[in-house]
């Protein structure tokens, strides 16, 4: 039998052993610059001594010598590259970490393919660090633009400021601060685009820790973390507070089922309140931390969280999840998917049938190979804001002046790349008021997806009679404002032209008050008429559209609500055409209504109509968005 070329630990003797045991003891024991003397000493005596190499390689390792380590790992393969397959691994590893991804991954499939006895624990990391290096060799070669910048000294302070959360409207940024040893949130407004002075949510904070936390689009419910509290339920849970008529009230634990025995923590509700997603370590998950969503009930309630599953969830950690205000778009660290290493930040979009889609990786050099943290996007998905500890880079300076400088958590922004943007997105911010008093009300506003026929959103105004609701692009949208004894009224969003997101909608909505005789609170010669602006007609005729039934049905339930009322349905179109078809497409318009609501069970003596074609514009009729006005049905009181 032939005898190997090299020294093994096994076949080493005299002072060649001495000086290699000697030399690992010194490495277990943490002394490793005279350990790599002894290994150097024992590789004089003989060049051949394969496992001295290895030890020595081993140990540059751990002094973080990459290099040096690399070199020595490929002159133990090269004595004999089946002796120890875990050497690949371990070559591999170095790679890894001196970003010589494409060698790394040949390595790591190498010692995969390996006739060596990998444990599964082993195998299931060594194939995470195998997709990691395939992502990171194919990331670093194709960067998204990233030019983050420090959001300046009026937030950053030499304490440490984290878990950024941008307003719908973009003018508050809330946040969380350390401030001697102590957690509290923050607030801070831009007034003329620049970042006021961030001041303490003293509604809010108490004497212990708050953090982590998430606030609906019309800042009316905010959702948060807190540890260790004495009603707590597990070592971290999620509160709330309201605000009722401007105040905050006093935050309370959520309870169950969202809170356990567990960890539960890093909330994001979604910008209409009804679906909060947070990060969990309880019974129930994939791996360790995972991502959870709960529905709120019509009573309050929340539901029992249901775990995201995969292809979110993974083996490994997932954790701060924001989710847009688009409804379709959630943003999460892991990493526990193929990144650049450590955690990483991803992007799922939800899907038709309700999962949610393949996580996409936001790209280097957003993710680096350090630990990327919270991020949160704002309304027109542009922006992004997070926290890092890495890039240490004051306002106004380049974040490469310094990219591996390393101080207290500081937030930043920086623009979104395209492809990691969320669906686009707009928002209605309205005043309803009495139309004879001016003063606020209190009333129900419902938006409605015209497609389906079904409610997007409801809210009721405070006292203050305001509201917002965020609207995604992509679908048609009717606005119903109503209050008891008062006339409705509607809108119309037409947001599948993604042209109609330049700017938000700011309205402000009058309601006519109904006396008990049926008439309106101003005199009736004044009171303007109701346009009926989700009612729709097939081109050039009187045919109603689907689209037009749920205005009807709120006309009908109105006149159903206030038995006194009589009112006139008007029917208008544009100067398109002869006066004579425009006078008979309006009055058959008008009818068309008049006829639906008799086949309903109003009374026809309740019930006027009237075409006037092309003679009371509203608009001019110049333009196909002034003639678009014009072609109207509307309604107005009338007496008995």
């Amino acid at each position: 039998m032939a005898q190997k070329k090299y020294t093994t630990a096994k076949t080493a003797k005299g002072k060649l052993q001495t000086v290699f045991l000697r030399g690992q003891r010194m490495a277990f024991n943490g002394q490793l610059d005279a350990a790599v003397q002894d290994f150097e000493k024992a590789l004089d005596m003989d060049p051949t001594f394969i496992d001295a190499q290895m030890e020595w390689a081993n140990v540059k390792n751990q002094q973080k010598k990459y290099a040096e380590a690399e070199l020595g790992y490929e002159k133990t393969l090269a004595l004999d590259p089946a002796y120890e397959p875990s050497v690949l691994n371990s070559l591999a590893l170095v790679e890894f970490d001196q970003k010589k991804y494409k060698q790394a991954a040949e390595h790591f499939e190498q010692f995969l393919n390996s006739p060596a006895k990998i444990s599964e624990s082993r195998r299931a990391k060594t194939e995470k660090y195998l997709a990691d290096a395939r992502f990171a060799a194919e990331a670093t070669e194709n960067p998204v633009p990233y030019e983050p910048k420090n959001l300046g000294p009026n937030i950053n302070t030499p304490g440490a400021e984290y878990l950024p959360t941008i307003t719908a409207q973009g003018e508050a940024l809330i946040y969380t601060a350390v401030r001697g040893g102590q957690e509290d949130f923050y607030i801070s407004q831009r007034v003329n685009g620049e970042w006021q002075r961030g001041v303490p949510i003293e509604a809010v904070n108490t004497s212990d820790n708050e953090g982590a936390q998430s606030i609906t689009a019309d800042e009316k419910y905010l959702v948060f973390t807190a540890c260790n509290r004495r009603d707590g339920l597990g070592s971290c849970d999620l509160y709330f507070a309201e605000r009722i008529n401007g105040k905050m009230t006093r935050h309370k634990n959520l309870g169950p089922p969202v809170n356990t025995a567990g960890w539960e923590s890093q909330p994001s509700i979604s910008s209409d309140g009804k679906t909060l997603f947070f990060a969990a370590d309880r019974r129930g998950g994939r791996g360790g931390k995972d991502l959870w969503v709960s529905k709120r009930q019509e009573n309050g309630a929340w539901s029992e969280p249901k775990n995201l599953g995969p292809p979110v969830n993974t083996a490994g950690d997932e954790q701060s999840p924001f989710i847009h205000a688009d409804g379709q778009t959630l943003y999460f660290m892991s990493n526990g998917l193929p990144g650049m290493g450590g955690f990483d930040l991803y992007l799922s979009r939800l899907q038709a049938d309700g999962s949610w889609g393949k996580p996409q990786n936001l790209g280097y050099p957003i993710n680096s190979e350090g630990n990327e943290g919270a991020l949160s996007v704002s309304l027109d998905g542009r922006t992004a804001y997070f926290a890092t500890d890495i890039l240490n880079v004051k306002a106004g300076e380049s974040a490469f002046d310094n990219p591996q400088g390393k101080g207290t958590t500081d937030i930043y922004s920086f623009e979104l790349p395209e492809i990691d943007r969320p669906y686009p997105v707009t928002y209605v911010k309205a005043t309803v008021t009495d139309a004879f008093t001016g003063k606020p009300l209190v009333a129900k506003v419902t938006f409605t997806d015209l497609a389906t026929g079904l409610a997007f959103a409801t809210a009721t105004t405070e006292a203050d009679g305001a509201f917002l609701i965020t609207l995604p692009a992509g679908k048609n949208y009717a606005l119903h404002v109503s209050k008891e004894k008062y006339l409705f009224q509607s809108e119309n969003f037409a947001l599948s032209d993604e042209a109609a997101l330049d700017k938000p909608f700011l309205l402000d909505i009058a309601l006519e008050p109904i006396t008990p005789t049926g008439t309106t609170g101003n005199d009736l010669s004044k009171a303007k008429p109701v346009v009926l602006k989700n009612v729709f007609f097939e081109t050039g005729s009187a045919n109603l559209k689907k689209e037009s039934l749920g205005e009807l049905e709120s006309l009908k339930i109105l006149l159903e609500e206030n038995p006194a009322l009589h009112i006139q349905i008007n029917g208008h179109t544009d100067n398109v055409g002869t006066d004579e078809d425009n006078l008979t497409l309006s009055t058959a318009r008008a009818k068309a209504v008049f006829d639906y609501l008799v086949e309903k069970g109003i009374s026809s003596s309740r019930l006027k109509y009237q075409g006037f074609g092309e003679d009371r514009p509203i608009a001019a009729n110049e333009t196909e968005a002034g003639r678009q006005q014009n072609r109207r049905t509307e309604f107005e009181i009338t007496r008995q």
